[in-house]
């Protein structure tokens, strides 16, 4: 089993929506609520989709602004401009 990434994110309007999309693309997932923030961890690779998330908030997303509700992040970053990956690369 490959080491778990996580990403943290505020518990705001925005950001349920946005952990609402990557729950929905990662079955493996897990959430952990609390008052504040919203911790996903998921074995191997987190991929979070610019479509999976725009569909949810109902308009277009830019992935850009995932920086404005991640609080942390745990695991190597490859992104463009339709995915944000994390995994731990060798």
């Amino acid at each position: 089993m490959s080491a778990p990434v996580s990403i943290t994110l505020q518990n705001t309007d925005e950001a349920r929506g946005i952990i609402a999309a990557i729950l929905a693309d990662n079955p493996a997932a897990v959430a952990n609520r609390f008052p504040a923030m919203t911790k996903i961890d998921c074995p191997g690779q987190l991929v979070m989709n610019r479509e999976t998330i725009s569909a949810e908030l109902g308009r277009e997303y830019d992935m850009q602004e995932l920086n404005l509700s991640m609080v942390c992040l745990s695991g190597n970053v490859d992104e463009d401009d339709d995915r944000f990956v994390l995994q731990w690369k060798a």
